[in-house]
């Protein structure tokens, strides 16, 4: 069997790396969740960073004491707040700087390294 180019190895090393971490990002994101009560409060949705509804929140009472108008505006002023305040998690969330990723270069210097020294081990001898 033919042995694969180092850069090919590298470029499949950065695939995975990108892979990793673009599911990294999304389960970071799907587990933004925003519950911003409506005006009077009778109301809590739970939306989620895609602005869906996941769940409704309805105080005692709310249905008898307001008409339906009166009632659809509370609730879709909620998810609206709601979703608004999960997009400004959102943002803060993939903005922060503490949760950047490595520089793929970095990585892709560790990898050859790394990469080097089994060569090394495995064969006695450093192979170019």
């Amino acid at each position: 069997m033919r042995e694969l180019h180092p850069d090919v190895l590298a470029g499949f090393a950065i695939k995975r790396e990108l892979r990793h971490r673009i599911e990294e990002m999304q389960e970071r994101a799907m587990e933004i969740v925003a519950r911003r009560p409506s005006p009077s409060g009778v109301a809590i949705p739970e939306v989620d960073v895609m602005g869906r509804l996941r769940a409704l929140y309805l105080t005692p009472g709310t249905c008898s004491r307001f008409g339906n108008s009166e009632l659809i505006t509370e609730i879709m002023v909620a998810i609206t707040e709601s979703a608004l305040d999960a997009k400004r998690q959102y943002f803060l969330t993939m903005n922060d700087s503490a949760l950047l990723p490595r520089p793929l270069e970095e990585v892709l210097r560790e990898w050859r390294a790394e990469r080097a020294s089994a060569v090394c081990t495995s064969s006695g001898k450093m192979k170019s």
